[in-house]
């Protein structure tokens, strides 16, 4: 959406071909989309302003600052849902490429850098260790032994 003096909000088209892409969603998302699109008659804005245009980004993140203003959620910007969705499709196993897809990311790099965490303890990577000469022994629950270097000693995952 760009505004455009003497016309107001104009949807525009997306900067690359990643702009215009097929989302995969949950179900219950696809359910409540659809509910909504029943309701008001028409598919797109799926969520109008008050006249049944399309919504101005700066009056929405206006508003949302506002809901936000005095909570412990000030924090919590439009974008921080982008990168929980990287860090879910990423927890669920998801590769790079599938995760850069669905955000829309020409680069998969770019994907990596931003999106997905690096600081992630990965138990796993202590069992592929372990298996290279038996150094690494499990604990008595059979979890990988971990080091926590920033606290100077093993701790168990």
């Amino acid at each position: 959406m760009v505004r455009v003096r003497g016309q107001g909000l104009i949807a525009r088209e997306p900067k690359s071909q990643a702009g215009e892409r097929t989302l995969g969603l949950p179900q219950w998302l696809v359910t409540l989309l659809a509910e909504r699109m029943g309701q008001m008659g028409a598919v797109i804005p799926v969520f109008p302003d008050s006249r049944g245009g399309y919504r101005d980004r700066n009056n929405v993140e206006k508003a949302y600052r506002l809901v936000r203003a005095g909570t412990s959620y000030e924090w919590l910007v439009p974008h921080t849902y982008r990168k929980t969705v990287a860090t879910l499709l990423d927890a669920g196993g998801l590769s790079a490429r599938t995760i850069a897809d669905q955000l829309g990311h020409s680069r998969i790099s770019m994907t990596q850098d931003v999106y997905m965490g690096r600081r992630a303890v990965e138990p796993r990577a202590a069992l592929a260790l372990g298996s290279m000469g038996g150094l690494a022994r499990d604990d008595d629950r059979g979890q990988p032994a971990l080091f926590d270097d920033s606290k100077k000693g093993p701790r168990h995952g």
